[in-house]
């Protein structure tokens, strides 16, 4: 028996020390992976159809299922990544040239309200040093743009690499999907019931994170972009995104892009840019999240607000933008994991109920407890453990 158990203890040690060794090994790959789980996820329901519509076939309706995601996720990001990095070159180049003057504002607001230079000057506040650090920082966050575009640039194979991964994955992931799930759930010494709910609970997360975060954060940066088209105002495409980005910021959201703006219209005179500006802010932008993720969420997430904003800041600034997801994710088990511990194993009302009602039952009732009178109730001459007599013999 011993030596079963040393067996069985070395083996299970074994295990866990080739897992970690191989979670290890794929190390920059595990992104790759997370992400082409969460596009089965996405888009089962179109892989599902399709594969009823083959006749059962699994490969071709994993490769069509592949085609609608190049078309629908990959193609547009694509396009879309191209038009940012050329307006932030362009912003740049008219930064660095002089072209866009961001202390403007400040010449402006002197011009019109000259009490605006004296506060200044009996606050000590040097107009001159106060544009020339506007004007420096413009030229800094332009470079930083710019670089971070030119390093984007150089890192395209790489994204490259990785994409293809992701869809290679992808197309198992889809066609043997199912397979994949039930070898899981024979696999982990949790409990078919426990792994199915996890399981259940990791797509329904995931599956409300995204349409709840970046279905809505692309509708709002959309309709930014298009605002800041029609007011004038330079490299729309590149706002617009920035705007989307920011959505994905519980509590802030995008008017960490159109306030600035609006504070610039105002400076520079266009009062009635910055009227509109706000009112689509306010009454357009702020509430399209309010009418779009009950609409798209509704209870997939079921997690409390405070939740959802705490494990999206954490999961952002531990993995970057897949963090968005991860966050979430990872919240949505960590409740999920709890609760069937507590369902399991922590005390039940019904269970409390039924043992206190027994104890009322034996202390108020005599004889209650399985027909054997109180101990006050046997005769005092009656010797401990003597035979009892015949009820006539009693009598």
């Amino acid at each position: 028996m011993q030596v079963k158990t040393l067996e069985t203890r070395t083996f299970l040690a074994l295990v866990v020390l080739v897992t970690a060794v191989f979670a290890w090994l794929l190390g920059g790959y595990l992104l790759p992976v997370f992400w082409a789980a969460v596009l089965a996820i996405l888009f089962a329901a179109p892989f599902q159809w399709l594969r009823a519509k083959l006749g059962g076939r699994g490969t071709p309706a994993s490769l069509l299922t592949l085609l609608l995601i190049l078309l629908l996720v990959v193609a547009p990001l694509v396009g879309l990544g191209a038009a940012v990095t050329s307006e932030a070159l362009q912003v740049y180049g008219a930064v660095a040239s002089g072209a866009v003057d961001l202390t403007e504002p400040i010449a402006q607001a002197e011009e019109l309200l000259p009490r605006v230079t004296r506060m200044a000057q009996d606050w000590g506040v040097d107009l001159d040093d106060l544009r020339e650090r506007v004007s420096n920082t413009a030229v800094a966050a332009s470079q930083a743009v710019a670089s971070g575009v030119v390093n984007l640039g150089q890192q395209t194979a790489e994204f490259l690499l990785l994409l293809a991964v992701t869809l290679y994955l992808l197309f198992f992931f889809l066609r043997d999907g199912e397979s994949l799930v039930e070898m899981l759930v024979r696999a982990l010494p949790l409990g078919d019931v426990r792994e199915r709910r996890l399981f259940s609970r990791f797509a329904a997360v995931t599956r409300a994170t995204v349409k709840g975060s970046f279905i809505v954060a692309a509708v709002q940066g959309a309709i930014g972009g298009v605002t800041f088209a029609l007011l004038g105002l330079g490299a729309p495409v590149l706002w617009g995104s920035i705007m989307a980005v920011c959505a994905l910021i519980p509590a802030v959201g995008t008017a960490l892009v159109w306030v600035p703006a609006v504070g610039y219209l105002l400076a520079t005179g266009a009062w009635i840019k910055a009227i509109i500006l706000i009112g689509v802010g306010v009454g357009v932008i702020g509430t399209v999240d309010n009418a779009l993720r009950p609409v798209l969420v509704g209870r997939d997430a079921g997690m409390p607000d405070y939740m959802i904003l705490l494990t999206t800041l954490a999961g952002l600034a531990t993995f970057g933008i897949s963090g968005l997801v991860i966050g979430p994710v990872i919240g949505g088990l960590f409740l999920t994991v709890w609760a069937i511990f507590t369902e399991e194993f922590g005390p039940h009302d019904d269970e409390a109920e039924v043992e206190a009602d027994a104890v009322r039952l034996a202390v108020e009732t005599p004889g209650a407890n399985g027909g054997v009178p109180p101990p006050e109730a046997l005769p005092a001459d009656e010797p401990e453990g003597a035979p009892a007599e015949p009820p006539a013999a009693r009598g």
